[in-house]
């Protein structure tokens, strides 16, 4: 399966990047950037330092760097750091951005790879809703648009309402899932199910000590942040199950239905269903431990 991540990393990120690098039956062709919980430009050098880290000679195209109808971005600094790795703050800039733009990017990779392509979104929809209206084909070339997202029926984490990839651009989000097209919803009806603690990255770093060490160095400001907000002895895998979501969906509860996104008012960015809108797959359970254990299997055979 050949795969496109667009992503903001962000430390859950760097974790989805580093399973995909790991996975056999993945082919990672490529990482487009997108505002969220970083700043777009962070967002590129992050993903570039990544690559390089796991080895990858892959491109990673810039995309949207605000959403739609906006001139201005906050990053989730006290979520993921300043930088986007948590104490890390001194990442290097490592080679250069694709000259296409991520939507460019991804609509010429759709022409190519058609049906063999998979896009895996862990940010907000931006790049994939400018794709879909740079080439409306785009959405029907793919074989599959896997979303990080929602939370269709349970509270949302940025609000009561929403989660926070789909708050930080409900119109473009709202305008994806307006369109056809193959797509399945990997939201924090599961991605909570996925608890990654304290001991699971311990057991990481000792077995893949370059890889799994930067994931364990990292992760300490993400799971202090899960606990002094959330409560929990954890962090969700969020980004990490959507990519596992592409292969392995024997994992997950699937119910369809079509999606609307309030894209205004208190509620905005709440997932909602609506019949009358192309239907998707929205994941609503998952076998959690499997997705743990799963992930720990496949980033431990790293270097």
């Amino acid at each position: 399966m050949k795969l496109i991540i667009d992503t903001d990393p962000g430390i859950d990120d760097a974790m989805a990047i580093a399973y995909a690098a790991a996975a056999p039956e993945i082919d990672l062709i490529g990482l487009t950037t997108v505002f969220g919980n970083t700043h777009v430009q962070q967002s590129s050098r992050n993903a570039r330092f990544l690559a390089h880290k796991l080895g990858l000679d892959i491109p990673v195209a810039e995309g949207a760097a605000f959403p739609w109808e906006a001139d201005a971005h906050t990053p989730s600094r006290h979520v993921h750091g300043d930088e986007g790795f948590g104490d890390v703050i001194d990442v290097p800039e490592i080679g250069s951005n694709h000259d296409l733009s991520a939507a460019e990017f991804l609509v010429e990779m759709a022409r190519r790879y058609k049906k063999d392509l998979t896009v895996c979104a862990v940010g907000p929809l931006t790049n994939i809703a400018n794709a879909m209206r740079l080439d409306p084909d785009f959405a029907q070339n793919i074989g599959q648009l896997v979303i990080m997202g929602g939370a269709v029926f349970c509270p949302g984490n940025i609000t009561d309402h929403a989660e926070a990839n789909i708050y930080h651009d409900a119109k473009a989000a709202d305008e994806v899932f307006a369109q056809p097209a193959p797509t399945v919803l990997v939201g924090l009806d599961v991605t909570l199910k996925t608890l990654y603690r304290a001991a699971d990255f311990g057991e990481l770093a000792r077995r893949a000590p370059e890889i799994g060490g930067f994931l364990n160095n990292i992760s300490q400001f993400y799971l202090n942040f899960y606990r002094d907000v959330a409560g929990l002895d954890g962090c969700g895998l969020h980004d990490s199950t959507a990519v596992i979501a592409c292969s392995h969906r024997a994992m997950f509860k699937i119910q369809e239905t079509g999606l609307k996104v309030v894209t205004e008012g208190p509620e905005v960015g709440a997932t909602r269903p609506d019949p009358s809108r192309p239907p998707l797959q929205v994941c609503c359970d998952v076998v959690g431990q499997q997705v743990v254990d799963l992930f720990t299997q496949r980033v431990a055979s790293l270097p």
